[in-house]
């Protein structure tokens, strides 16, 4: 009898080990808060914290995978990675290549611009024709080349693209909010300051983990995973750590 029940639980084992998945999880971790690396060269953040939480409800395991922001969704359509979590506004565009969770974050746009020219730069518009820094593929570089086409300095990160402004190679820096005010605390300047714009504010940006496109099943199963960390208390802890307060 005993053999029996030990026989059953070392199947039952086995059986869960072979559920569980590995998940190569691609990222691009210059995007701090949400996802950059410590000194010891280990990605972390909150996309990352969030995606281990994630896939701990299923009964997965995640394994970052660092790659250039431009080579995510190549890395999604050759199978080189299951998902991609990175900050990644969800668009029509991208999803004609690849397929999107729900929503897990709701950002807006913000531009960053030198002190001294805080006076005559009082809103976006003002930047028409002038350089504006980016970093590639974001939301960020496509909002200023709409907005002063032909004149986007992109740059692979946001650190690069800190550095290029103060260094007077653009009069701006447009990117996400959130990633924007964590690199101007950082620097800790009085150089550089936030344009007071309230229309970029209003331009909301919703993040959304990407996956290869038809993959129904990946979807279905992160979403799920999205669903309970919000519903057992960790989405707001992780928001509270990475942001200050709790959403």
């Amino acid at each position: 009898m005993k053999k029996s029940i030990l026989a059953a639980a070392i199947l039952a084992l086995g059986l869960n080990a072979a559920s569980a998945d590995v998940l190569k999880v691609g990222t691009h971790p210059t995007f701090a808060p949400f996802e950059y690396v410590d000194d010891n060269g280990k990605a972390i953040g909150f996309d990352i914290e969030l995606i281990e939480a994630i896939a701990k409800t299923q009964g997965d395991t995640v394994e970052i995978v660092s790659m250039p922001f431009d080579g995510l969704i190549p890395a999604l359509l050759t199978g080189q990675i299951d998902a991609s979590i990175t900050g990644m506004t969800i668009t029509d565009e991208r999803k004609k290549r690849v397929d999107f969770t729900e929503g897990y974050y709701v950002s807006s746009l913000s531009a960053l611009i030198a002190a001294k020219d805080k006076e005559s730069l009082t809103d976006v518009q003002k930047l028409k024709g002038q350089k504006i820094c980016a970093q590639i593929g974001t939301t960020g570089a496509m909002f200023a080349e709409k907005l002063s086409p032909g004149n986007v300095v992109a740059l692979n990160n946001q650190p690069d693209a800190m550095l290029e402004l103060q260094n007077g190679g653009c009069v701006a820096l447009i990117n996400d909010r959130p990633v924007n005010l964590f690199y101007l605390q950082k620097a800790n300047t009085d150089k550089i300051v936030e344009l007071a714009d309230k229309s970029l504010v209003e331009n909301a940006d919703v993040y959304g983990i990407a996956v290869q496109k038809g993959n129904s099943a990946m979807v279905e199963k992160l979403n799920k995973g999205l669903k309970a960390v919000k519903e057992n208390g960790q989405y707001k802890e992780l928001h509270k750590k990475y942001f200050g307060v709790e959403q």
